[in-house]
């Protein structure tokens, strides 16, 4: 791919767009963020909160510990935490500076004031309104479609600013349409190393350390720890291993951050760690690990574009089956490699639901890694799942449509109902 080709710059601008750092849980984060973005607009620590969010928002804020708070968990916590100490201008990084004194201001802040949270009745999945008040003031900060995409503030009446009217998904970031499958193996081919060494290389030091962490401490299930203690140190189990680890840290609160992918950690983490594992065991420079890295985030990425970035569909699945092509790509494997490894993989694990963020999300990245792995072996001994085969078509880019369609459009009941019994519903 040309360098002067329009894919090869959008490609490397997707890149820099998606791989981004986050402390913390996306969802829980960018409430916080929006909280604090809201305080400082206010202009003051407010008397109340109301917040407004989407299903999918309660489904993945509910069970998981907000970082640099001694393990609080939900909606209220991570709008305390960015109202009381949030630092705005860091993004999703918003908690990552908060110390001691602060942690105990935050439980004081949830227990000594009125927070109401609201559900969302409109048809956006992805949907954040916090609202802050103070006597006759307020203050109101309004997140659409993705974690840092503020369409509204507003204070007392007067709005300071209001996005486009056009309301996409794509408002404000490279189209992710362009993406296909033979185009990303061509340009992981032939991409400068210089022009994405340093966002991958951010991305294999920040998400290696919190691996690290899932491995050393207590965090979560210790689904990681526990499959190096019954399945040993193969490589193949080394790479379900630490990618699951990695989620065991971060689901359970650590303050280590996270390099996010289609904005996820755990997508991050499961695109990247079996990669990085498979690339010591086969001893290839850094420059092909960084390649095989940088194919298996952008066919991530791919898979997930007409998902979109909350659904009932584990978005795990599309980022374990992406390290299977990473895999194959370090093993010298090209488009066809690649290709077969991917529609094997989806083939088999297209089924998993998301449930919300919770510690049992890194046994589902475990399994969709293998699932990865097991795609690109088939490969390897000549096996195929061919189109016909439920929802696999001729052509990958094709299955990955299906994939999407099922994901977006045929899941949507499904997101209801999980979110229904997660709250407790029977309706």
């Amino acid at each position: 791919m040309e360098q002067t080709n329009r894919k090869y710059v959008e490609y490397i601008r997707i890149l820099k767009e998606e791989l981004i750092p986050a402390t913390g849980c996306t969802e829980p984060i960018a409430l916080a963020y929006a909280a604090a973005k809201a305080r400082e607009i206010l202009g003051t620590v407010p008397e109340r909160c109301r917040v407004v969010v989407s299903g999918n928002i309660i489904k993945n804020a509910k069970s998981v510990v907000v970082p640099n708070t001694n393990g609080l968990k939900g909606i209220g916590a991570a709008a305390a935490s960015g109202i009381v100490a949030g630092d705005p201008s860091k993004i999703l990084d918003v908690l990552s500076n908060i110390n001691e004194t602060d942690k105990t201001k935050i439980a004081e802040y949830q227990e000594k004031h009125d927070i109401s949270i609201i559900p969302y009745e409109g048809d956006a999945i992805f949907y954040i309104d916090v609202t802050l008040f103070y006597g006759d003031t307020y203050a109101k900060i309004v997140i659409e479609n993705f974690h840092t995409n503020i369409v509204l503030i507003e204070k007392n009446g007067e709005v300071l600013f209001r996005a486009g009217e056009k309301n996409e998904c794509t408002i404000g970031i490279t189209d992710r349409k362009l993406l296909n499958v033979k185009d990303i193996v061509d340009f992981v081919d032939s991409v400068e190393l210089s022009d994405i060494e340093d966002v991958i290389g951010r991305q294999i030091e920040y998400n290696s350390a919190i691996a690290a962490d899932g491995m050393a401490n207590d965090w979560g299930a210790n689904i990681g720890k526990t499959l190096i203690s019954t399945y040993g140190n193969d490589v193949k189990i080394r790479a379900r291993a630490f990618a699951a680890a990695g989620s065991d840290a971060r689901m359970g609160g650590c303050e280590k951050p996270v390099i996010i992918l289609s904005g996820s950690g755990n997508q991050s983490l499961a695109a990247s760690l079996p990669v990085i594992e498979f690339a010591s065991e086969l001893k290839v420079t850094r420059e092909k690990m960084i390649r095989a890295l940088a194919l298996s985030d952008l066919i991530a990425i791919h898979e997930k574009t007409s998902i979109g970035r909350l659904s009932a569909f584990c978005g795990a699945v599309s980022a374990g089956c992406a390290a299977g092509a990473g895999i194959a790509y370090l093993n010298g494997g090209k488009y066809e490699a690649v290709s077969h490894t991917v529609v094997n993989a989806l083939a088999i694990v297209s089924g998993i639901v998301c449930d919300g963020a919770k510690p049992s999300c890194a046994a589902k990245i475990a399994t969709a890694v293998d699932a990865g792995i097991l795609g690109y072996s088939m490969y390897q001994n000549g096996q195929q799942f061919f189109g016909g085969d439920g929802i696999v078509t001729k052509g990958v880019d094709n299955t990955i449509a299906n994939v999407g369609r099922m994901a977006s459009r045929g899941m949507r009941e499904t997101d209801k109902e999980i979110l229904n019994i997660m709250v407790g519903q029977n309706c």
